[in-house]
């Protein structure tokens, strides 16, 4: 397994799309324990696929207040619940 340093950006562009659904899940779990409040995960531009898939992930964590575009084209940003 991989390890990947925990800060308030998450970019999915090296993860395998396999991957995605478990990274995400331990990163929104991680950054939970270090307190961050807004995160921003990198999906890309694509066609929409990996950007909905981790607004699905977003919508059922327990973790996540609420979730919206990001600054930049191609993100998500995650407000976490404390």
């Amino acid at each position: 397994m991989r390890e990947i340093e925990i800060t308030d950006t998450l970019d999915l562009h090296s993860i395998r799309p396999k991957d995605v659904k478990d990274v995400v899940e331990e990163y929104l779990y991680q950054c939970h324990l270090k307190k961050f409040r807004v995160i921003r995960i990198i999906h890309g531009k694509g066609i929409g696929v990996q950007r909905q898939l981790v607004r699905e992930i977003l919508a059922l964590s327990k973790y996540v207040e609420s979730y919206s575009d990001g600054p930049d084209w191609g993100s998500t940003s995650a407000f976490l619940k404390y």
